[in-house]
């Protein structure tokens, strides 16, 4: 992407009314304003709060919003060009329960109040493979702690992921630590179970993902 588009895109993701864009420093002192508030302020409802971490072009959280009215979903990445795209469909389709936070993932338990969310996904994330990347994966022991910290007491986190090492690291220590593994699936599209939220959505990549015959894997746990 040339940085001409870059540049159109942050422009209007700063018009966009379902894009939210703190400053990290206002978020690490403490001072967003909607942390806590985002069903009075925010959404002006009081239905459930479901996050999408790392939400890319933001095709999930738009298909969840499309197919939960009944829900509110925020999307969540460091790269608002990217969900600029799923910021941009939504205000198209007129939902009114979908909205993006430009921000880390790491600050997730700084941008809401605890319990404050119903359900986390975390789609498609980067495995970190290399040891030394330990910290940055998504379903580590501290990331996993910040989540338990804004989520409902049987608050669900739903991991999909093409990485079979993703999804093996995040069962063994889900096990190892003694938290609530609801679901696990080691091949969606070939499970008459699966949830169709899982197999009834599908991104970009994860199309990709198929074609080159990989199998999606889905792991569904509480945080004890």
């Amino acid at each position: 992407m040339g940085s001409k588009n870059k540049l159109k895109r942050f422009r209007e993701n700063e018009s966009f009314s379902n894009v939210v864009q703190p400053t990290r420093e206002e978020v690490v002192d403490g001072e967003f304003i909607l942390k806590g508030k985002w069903s009075s302020d925010f959404f002006k409802n009081d239905k459930p709060i479901v996050l999408e971490l790392g939400c890319g072009k933001g095709e999930y959280s738009v298909a969840l919003a499309e197919a939960y009215p009944e829900k509110n979903f925020i999307g969540i990445d460091i790269k608002g060009a990217r969900f600029w795209r799923g910021a941009k469909t939504a205000l198209e389709e007129g939902l009114q329960n979908v909205a993006f936070l430009r921000s880390q993932i790491e600050l997730v338990d700084l941008l809401f109040a605890e319990n404050e969310v119903d359900e986390i996904w975390i789609t498609f994330p980067d495995p970190q493979i290399k040891y030394k990347r330990t910290k940055h994966r998504m379903t580590n022991s501290e990331f996993l702690q910040r989540y338990k910290k804004i989520l409902k007491p049987q608050g669900l986190v739903n991991l999909k992921t093409d990485s079979e090492f993703m999804h093996g690291y995040t069962l063994g220590l889900l096990h190892g630590e003694g938290h609530e593994v609801v679901q696990a699936n080691h091949n969606v599209y070939k499970n008459e179970y699966s949830p169709k939220e899982v197999t009834g959505i599908q991104t970009f990549y994860e199309k990709q993902y198929l074609e080159q015959g990989k199998p999606i894997t889905y792991v569904q746990f509480r945080i004890k």
